[in-house]
């Protein structure tokens, strides 16, 4: 039944999984007793699992026995990248308020190297100074984050998972808001024919604002949108725009940018090389975090809610960590129009 024991390392909750076909998260399940897993299924992880020699990893039921009192913001990238946005400051902001109401400290874990979260999520796991996570930021298809879920520590998600459907995670409706920002253009602005600058298609939250945007433009009948994958940071969108003025903007009569930092990056370029925005084509961003009301024009935005993310976010893990079973585990939070004069629309001052 099961394959060959790893002929080196330790027997990892994947090989478990690997052998039985399911996930890394049912066999931590079954192996703690979970009903939730099938009798059938149980005892073929069970089997599976002492066939193989699976060693139970003792640090997630260690954290869960001797409490540390604090709590960890985990973000599987480098500290530059998480200090240098401000999507992370006003994450931290939410979550350090509820750590604060219950005399909590929040640790911040960041990784290395940008391309591997694992030292992230090792450190927490592995030092046992908190009780629980929030993981912000991680790709996808991580495996290394199936793994900590999986290991018995309390964690909570920030954005939404397709691929750890029994994990608790706390996010806003991406896909609403992708297509919020493409159908303004569309039926206020006029546009047919968009490009979409999107951040790393490795994280759920750039895929699902790219479907948003896809899926606008094809209840309008217009063409599917140009994609330029940028990786949410200015000099991406800089790039973005390097790229569309060398195509001679492709006809593109509207932009719509993943997140408010492309967007500056390509209004900059492409206001560079005499390129005006709205006049010669709209552009809209996401995130609202301040950036869009300083430039000029003001950069027109979907606005994400991520104080209001970060304590809700903590507050569901200090329901994991007091023994609440959570009354929904997937939180979908709105999102909301922010328009400003970059798309087209109306500046506060034209309105005096």
């Amino acid at each position: 039944m099961a394959e060959a024991k790893p002929t080196s390392g330790r027997v990892t909750l994947r090989d478990v999984a690997d052998v039985v076909g399911v996930t890394p998260a049912a066999v931590s399940m079954a192996l703690r007793g979970s009903s939730r897993i099938g009798k059938e299924t149980t005892e073929r992880i069970r089997a599976a699992a002492r066939e193989l020699g699976y060693v139970t990893n003792s640090a997630g039921r260690a954290l869960r026995a001797q409490r540390s009192g604090s709590i960890a913001l985990v973000v599987p990238n480098t500290s530059q990248h998480v200090f240098g946005h401000s999507y992370f400051m006003h994450l931290l902001v939410g979550v350090s308020e509820v750590g604060d109401s219950r005399g909590a400290p929040v640790i911040i874990s960041t990784s290395v190297v940008a391309e591997h979260g694992i030292n992230a999520y090792e450190r927490i796991l592995r030092s046992q100074v908190a009780d629980g996570a929030i993981v912000a930021s991680a790709a996808a298809q991580d495996r290394d984050l199936e793994s900590l879920v999986a290991s018995g520590l309390p964690v909570v998600l920030i954005g939404r998972s397709v691929t750890l459907p029994d994990a608790v995670w706390v996010g806003v409706d991406d896909e609403a808001g992708g297509e919020l920002a493409a159908r303004h253009m569309i039926e206020q602005h006029g546009a047919r024919r968009i490009v979409h600058v999107s951040g790393p298609l490795d994280h759920q939250s750039a895929i699902d604002r790219l479907e948003g945007c896809r899926r606008a433009s094809a209840a309008a009948g217009l063409p599917e949108p140009r994609v330029i994958q940028g990786d949410f940071s200015e000099a991406s969108g800089v790039a973005a725009g390097r790229t569309l003025l060398a195509d001679g903007l492709d006809g593109a009569d509207a932009i719509v940018a993943a997140n408010d930092e492309m967007a500056y990056g390509l209004m900059r370029e492409l206001g560079a090389a005499g390129v005006s925005v709205p006049d010669d084509l709209g552009l809209i961003g996401y995130d609202d975090f301040g950036l869009a009301r300083v430039t000029t024009p003001g950069i027109s935005t979907i606005r994400v809610p991520a104080e209001l993310i970060g304590r809700r976010a903590a507050s569901e893990l200090f329901g994991l960590l007091d023994g609440r079973e959570p009354a929904h585990r997937h939180v979908l939070l709105p999102v909301e129009l922010i328009a400003r004069g970059s798309c087209g629309c109306p500046t506060p001052a034209q309105h005096d």
